[in-house]
């Protein structure tokens, strides 16, 4: 078996909140070094386990290579400035983790006589932001994996928790295209169950707080989509939560474990390990960036935060007693 070393740097480097972590792992063709540029929209759990998906998976196909990781904390002009950095370096692929992450690496690169190849993870769609002209074949210079949801399945689940619901809260920040997408979807469900709904939208963490409570104040239940900035304000949104007795159906798993009530969701490592694996097959030769299709999971899962439906005094429904965490 092959020995796997990592050696990690931290320096800053463009803006604040940002460093440079290098991973070199032994093996193999040749002894020549792969530079990978991680380019991630903002730290919180889901996105962080993507990306160690991503690293641990390339490291363990016995690649020699060094990642580049810079962390653009929602900035848009930073991870513009990112994306340079990658394409002046001339490294071998980047790695976007997010939707902004890719639309600026693409936007960077895509003038380039040979465009650097990119591989998404964490991204909804490929489709609506312009970053692929298929799922089956994305075309242009990038392919990546989806953190795609099953929406409608999501907020029918709500009325088991929930059996006197009559309104429906959603929320998600308007300058994100996933989470818009996956808006519109939940507006959908709930006009088929009938439902009537309030939507309420942030441009930033500064706005979480007032939304939230106000949009609490109106309904019986509220679902947040797979949002970047909802996902590191959920300590936030879990208090109102409780102060206000409004349950919380978030998209995904860490959202839920830090605020919400339940979802129906699935592994970003293991999404992280899907891109990695597309990742390979780039760096190996095997395929050309843009004929690979877009990889979607269908692997889902519940998980209940036991803690947050005690607080909400809220009766856990048998079929989910299994997934009570």
């Amino acid at each position: 078996m092959k020995k796997i070393k990592q050696r990690l740097l931290a320096l800053l480097v463009i803006a604040p909140f940002m460093f440079t972590v290098a991973a070199y792992g032994s093996g193999g063709d040749d002894n020549r070094v792969i530079q990978i540029g991680i380019i991630q929209i903002m730290e919180h759990p889901a996105l962080d386990d993507a990306r160690n998906g991503f690293i641990n998976t390339v490291l363990a196909e016995g690649f020699n290579v060094e990642f580049d990781y810079l962390n653009a904390q929602g900035d848009t002009a930073t991870m513009t400035a990112i994306a340079q950095r990658f394409v002046n370096n001339n490294v071998d692929l980047i790695l976007a983790v997010g939707t902004g992450a890719a639309v600026a690496a693409a936007a960077e690169t895509l003038a380039m006589d040979d465009p650097t190849p990119i591989v998404g993870t964490a991204i909804t769609s490929y489709t609506r932001p312009g970053l692929a002209e298929t799922d089956e074949r994305p075309g242009f210079n990038i392919t990546g994996a989806s953190d795609f949801k099953p929406v409608a399945a999501q907020v029918r689940m709500i009325a088991e928790f929930v059996p006197h619901i009559q309104t429906l809260g959603i929320l998600y920040s308007s300058g994100e295209p996933n989470s818009v997408v996956q808006g519109e979807l939940a507006r959908e469900t709930a006009r088929y169950l009938g439902w009537e709904y309030r939507v309420g939208t942030v441009a930033g963490t500064a706005e979480v707080q007032q939304v939230t409570l106000s949009i609490a104040n109106q309904v019986d239940a509220i679902y947040i989509p797979t949002d970047n900035t909802f996902a590191v304000n959920m300590a936030l949104v879990g208090q109102i939560s409780q102060d206000t007795g409004v349950p919380v159906f978030a998209a995904e798993a860490n959202m839920v474990r830090t605020g919400g009530l339940a979802t129906l969701s699935f592994s970003y490592y293991d999404l992280g390990v899907a891109s990695a694996r597309q990742a390979a097959q780039i760096l190996r030769g095997e395929a050309i960036v843009g004929e690979i299709p877009i990889y979607f999971s269908t692997n889902f899962f519940y998980i209940v935060n036991g803690q947050m439906a005690e607080q909400l005094g809220i009766d856990i429904p048998q079929r989910f007693q299994a997934y009570v965490e």
